[in-house]
C-alpha cells in the first residue's frame, strides 16, 4: 500500500543517513570468526559463469510481435539472483490480465522461476519453457549475496530507468527478506568489507538510499576484528544459497500446478508457435541472439568451490575482488569480472590468483 510504501521509504532515507559507528567496545574474540581453510586440496571444483550485462541496465518492457504479446525481463547483469523477484513483479504488472491467464515463460534460472511464481500467485496458469533446468543455470553457480551488483553503466543512467531499478530493488529486497529461512536457503549473514585504503562507497555511498538494505552497518577498530587489514566495515545481508533456493521454486512452481517443457529456442518464430498468447522472455544472456540485443555482454565469472565448511558462518569482501560466501555444498571463493569474455572454461592463472589471495588472507587472520 501507499502507507506501507511511504514508511519504507522513510526507514531506508533513516537508515542511509545514519553515521557508522565504530563499537569500540568489541573485541574480535566476541566476533567468533573462523578461518576458511584455504588450500588446493580442497577445492571440489570450479565454476564459471556468464553475467547478462547491458551497460543500459535490465530491460522490462512490453512488445507486440505477431500474434504474441512479449513482455522482457533480461539483461541483469550480476544481480539477477538479487533482482528477479522486484523486476518479476515489473514485469507481471506490464503483461499480466485475468482475462488471459494461460502464459508462457522462457527461461529457468531465478529470473524465470520467480517470475513463474508471480504470475502463479496473480492467477495465472504457467508453462515454462527452458533449454537448462537447475542445476545447470548461470544461477547456480551465482554467489548470490543479495546485493545489485554491476546491474548498469552509471553513465547509461536514465530517469525512467532509475525509477525501475529502484523499485525492483525494494520489491526484490521485501519478497527475499520474507524467504529468510531454511526451506528456500536464504539467511541472514554477516558481511565483512576488508581494504587496505578508507572505505567509502560499501556497500553503498554515504546518504544513499541502497543503504537502508545494509542494517547493522559499522566500522571495526582493528582490536574489534581478526583480519589483516587496516580498514573493516560490517553490515548483516541477505544470502541465498543458490542450489537450495532455485530447487525450492522449481518444487513451489510445480506444486503449484506449473509445467516444466525442456526446449531450446532458435528464433522467434519458433516462439511464435506457443500455445500461450503472453510470453515472458527471461532467457539471460539468450536474449541477445534470440532478440538481436546487441547491448548485451558477457561478464564472465569464476569461482572456487571448497569442501563445506560448516563453522564459517560469515561472508567477506576484499581488495582485488576476492570475495568469501559460505554454502550448504562448498565455501565459494571468487571472483573475476571478465567483461566481453565469453568461454565457460576455467582459467588457471585466474584460479590461482583466488586460491593464493584467499590463502594469505585467511592466514593472516588474528586469534
Amino acid at each position: 500500500t501507499r502507507r506501507q510504501f511511504t514508511a519504507l521509504s522513510a526507514a531506508l532515507l533513516a537508515s542511509a543517513c545514519a553515521p557508522l559507528a565504530t563499537r569500540s567496545s568489541r573485541h574480535r574474540d566476541q566476533l567468533g570468526l573462523v578461518p576458511v581453510r584455504v588450500s588446493a586440496d580442497r577445492i571440489i571444483r570450479t565454476d564459471v559463469g556468464l553475467r547478462p550485462y547491458r551497460r543500459s541496465g535490465f530491460v522490462v518492457s512490453r512488445e507486440a510481435r505477431g500474434s504474441k504479446t512479449l513482455i522482457h525481463n533480461y539483461g541483469h547483469g550480476g544481480g539477477g539472483v538479487t533482482l528477479s523477484w522486484g523486476t518479476a513483479m515489473l514485469a507481471a504488472d506490464l503483461g499480466y490480465s485475468s482475462d488471459s491467464r494461460a502464459c508462457a515463460v522462457l527461461g529457468c534460472g531465478a529470473v524465470g522461476l520467480a517470475t513463474a511464481r508471480v504470475l502463479q500467485e496473480r492467477g495465472a496458469k504457467v508453462r515454462i519453457y527452458a533449454r537448462e533446468l537447475p542445476p545447470h543455470t548461470t544461477s547456480n553457480v551465482a554467489g548470490a549475496q543479495w546485493w545489485p551488483v554491476a546491474v548498469f553503466g552509471r553513465d547509461q543512467q536514465t530517469p525512467a530507468f532509475e525509477q525501475q531499478y529502484h523499485a525492483a530493488t525494494r520489491l526484490a529486497f521485501e519478497r527475499f527478506r520474507d524467504l529468510a529461512g531454511p526451506h528456500h536457503g536464504v539467511r541472514w549473514r554477516s558481511n565483512f568489507v576488508l581494504s587496505r585504503a578508507p572505505i567509502r562507497v560499501m556497500p553503498a555511498a554515504p546518504g544513499s538510499p541502497m543503504l537502508g538494505y545494509a542494517p547493522d552497518l559499522y566500522d571495526l577498530a582493528p582490536e574489534e576484528h581478526p583480519f589483516p587489514a587496516r580498514y573493516v566495515r560490517h553490515y548483516r545481508t541477505l544470502l541465498v544459497d543458490s542450489p537450495l533456493y532455485l530447487r525450492a521454486l522449481m518444487d513451489d512452481f510445480r506444486q503449484a500446478g506449473g509445467e516444466i517443457v525442456v526446449r531450446d529456442f532458435a528464433d522467434v518464430a519458433q516462439i511464435n508457435t506457443l500455445p500461450e498468447s503472453t510470453v515472458f522472455n527471461c532467457t539471460g544472456l539468450g536474449a541477445a541472439a534470440l532478440f538481436d540485443d546487441d547491448g548485451m555482454t558477457p561478464v564472465r565469472g569464476q569461482l572456487l568451490v571448497l569442501q563445506p565448511q560448516a563453522d564459517v558462518n560469515y561472508c567477506l569482501l576484499a581488495d582485488r575482488g576476492l570475495h568469501m560466501y559460505p554454502r550448504s555444498d562448498g565455501i565459494l571463493l571468487g571472483g573475476t569480472h571478465d567483461y566481453g569474455a565469453s568461454s565457460l572454461e576455467p582459467d588457471r592463472a585466474a584460479s590461482a590468483r583466488i586460491l593464493a589471495g584467499h590463502q594469505a588472507l585467511f592466514a593472516g587472520m588474528r586469534a
